[in-house]
C-alpha cells in the first residue's frame, strides 16, 4: 500500500499536476494540504474520474484538507483538531481507511516570529500533542501526515543559518516536534534514510529548486502498530519541477500488507 502527503498550493489552479502525478504513481491513500477552496469549490468529479473518493475540509483563500483514497472506503471521524473550538481554521482532517486511522494535517506556518501568529502555531502543536498521545493509547494503526512546517533537524534544511529567524526553524517548533515523536511515532522517511539530505519544500524565488535548496517539512509519522510495516519511504521530488508546480513535493510511504 502506497500513501502520500502533498501539500498541493491550491488544489485548483494545479489540478493538472495532481491528475498527472495521481496518474503517475498511483497511491492508495493521499492526504492533501492548502487546498485553497471552499467546499462546494473541490474537485471532487474530477477525483472519482480517477477512480478516487474523497473527503475533505475546505476555506475560502486559504488552508483546506482532504484525504483521498482508492479502492478504499473513508469513513469520516473528525474535521477539526480537538482542544480549541473558536478555532476556524481547515487544518485537520481524519478518516478510518480500512484498518487504519489517517490523520491529515497543516500545521500553521507561525511567522511572522515571534508574535501571535507564532503563539497560534505553539498553541496548535500542543492540541495535537494532546490528540496525538490520545490516538497512541488507542493502540490502533494511524498514520498521522501532512505539511507541519517544522524542519526537525539541521539534516533537513539546505543552510542551518539562514533560517535561524524563521518559525519553521525556531528552537520552540523542533522541540514540539520532537516531543511528538518521542511519544512513540516514527517519521517514516527519517527512519529509512537517517543520513539523507531529503527536501520536501523548495522556494518559488531566487531558483531554489534547481539550485537544490530545499527543506524537510512535510512528514508521515507512524504509530508503532503501522511502522513495523514500514517497507519504503521517498519524495517525487521531479514533480516540483513540473509546469504550475506547487512548492512542495509529494512525499510517500509503502506499507507491506497486513
Amino acid at each position: 500500500m502506497k500513501i502520500a502527503t502533498f501539500n498541493i498550493n491550491g488544489i485548483n489552479g494545479r489540478l493538472s499536476v495532481l491528475k498527472r502525478w495521481l496518474a503517475e504513481q498511483q497511491p492508495d491513500i493521499v492526504c492533501l494540504q492548502e487546498l485553497k477552496a471552499p467546499d462546494n469549490k473541490f474537485p471532487m468529479s474530477v477525483l472519482s474520474a480517477l477512480g478516487y473518493d474523497a473527503i475533505w475540509h475546505g476555506q475560502k483563500m486559504w488552508n483546506g484538507v482532504a484525504i483521498l483514497a482508492k479502492g478504499i472506503q473513508l469513513q469520516e471521524v473528525r474535521n477539526t483538531l480537538p482542544g480549541d473550538a473558536g478555532d476556524d481554521h481547515s487544518r485537520y482532517i481524519e478518516a478510518i481507511a480500512g484498518r487504519m486511522l489517517i490523520c491529515c494535517l497543516y500545521l500553521p506556518n507561525g511567522n511572522p516570529a515571534p508574535g501571535p501568529k507564532f503563539d497560534y502555531k505553539l498553541a496548535w502543536f500542543k492540541r495535537l500533542k494532546k490528540h496525538a498521545k490520545y490516538l497512541l493509547s488507542e493502540q490502533v494503526p494511524v498514520v498521522l501526515a501532512g505539511d507541519y512546517n517544522v524542519i526537525p533537524t539541521e539534516l533537513d534544511v539546505y543552510n542551518p543559518e539562514r533560517w535561524q529567524n524563521n518559525a519553521l526553524f525556531f528552537p520552540q517548533a523542533r522541540k514540539a516536534y520532537k516531543e511528538l515523536t518521542r511519544q512513540g511515532w516514527t517519521d517514516a522517511v527519517r527512519h529509512l534514510h537517517p543520513d539523507e539530505r531529503i527536501y520536501t519544500f523548495w522556494d518559488y524565488l531566487r531558483n531554489a529548486y534547481g539550485r537544490d535548496a530545499g527543506l524537510r517539512l512535510d512528514h508521515l509519522l507512524l504509530s508503532p502498530q503501522i511502522a513495523t510495516r514500514l517497507v519504503a519511504a521517498g519524495v517525487d521530488r521531479h514533480v516540483r519541477g513540473w509546469e504550475k508546480a506547487s512548492d512542495h513535493a509529494p512525499v510517500w510511504i509503502e506499507l507491506a500488507d497486513e
